[in-house]
């Protein structure tokens, strides 16, 4: 649940998972205070050139549940509010999705030009305070909508752990949350092919026999 006596801090956030992830322990001692103001920056130039843009992903599933880990920040953006921002070096780009990175700082960028990212923006995004400032985040809807567009690209690419983290995201906001499935499965159905519909409404499926399994043992 939102906590908004004591707002979630995105930069400590990011600074304990990639300090406490040894991997990057190898590449020399993991950057501490310089993250905690490159996130300051990064959302005070989005603000001041008045970029529309919405928070998803690992930062935006915190808001929302406890557990989770992440050393990056997902935004949902479109491709010219992208080159407001020329300071960010854009590593990889695709049609529907760019990473880049603010000094050390990595940012995912999810594109409008995508149809689902665009709805998202359009129709699934709140206000949320941030212990930096108040960011318009994906609601609970808007993530499983994402996670289960995901899903079915993942099992073709064999990916088991964001498998693994996507299905337990969705499964722990739907415990949480008591969602409209149905309704979310029939809004995501505009936006996927027949194969993917039904492996979504299987995964789904499968994520409610879990839930009620935990209910029952829970007693």
């Amino acid at each position: 649940m939102v906590n908004k006596d004591h707002p979630l801090s995105i930069g400590r956030t990011i600074r304990h998972a990639i300090f406490f992830n040894a991997r990057n322990w190898q590449s020399g001692r993991p950057i501490m205070d310089e993250l905690l103001q490159s996130v300051n920056e990064l959302f005070a130039m989005l603000t001041e050139r008045n970029v529309r843009y919405t928070l998803v992903g690992g930062i935006a599933m915190l808001q929302y549940i406890q557990g989770r880990n992440t050393e990056d920040i997902d935004i949902v953006i479109s491709i010219t509010s992208l080159r407001k921002l020329p300071e960010v070096t854009i590593t990889q780009k695709d049609i529907f999705f760019a990473r880049g990175m603010y000094r050390q700082l990595q940012i995912d960028f999810l594109l409008t030009k995508n149809p689902l990212f665009a709805h998202i923006q359009k129709h699934h995004v709140v206000e949320l305070p941030f212990a930096e400032r108040t960011i318009p985040t994906a609601t609970v809807r808007g993530l499983i909508l994402l996670k289960l567009y995901a899903l079915p690209s993942l099992y073709r690419q064999g990916d088991f752990a964001r498998v693994g983290l996507y299905e337990n995201d969705i499964a722990t906001l739907m415990f949480a949350y008591a969602p409209p499935i149905d309704d979310i499965l029939h809004e995501l159905s505009a936006f996927i092919s027949q194969p993917d519909r039904d492996i979504a409404q299987g995964i789904v499926h499968n994520l409610e026999q879990r839930i009620l399994r935990f209910k029952a043992l829970r007693g």
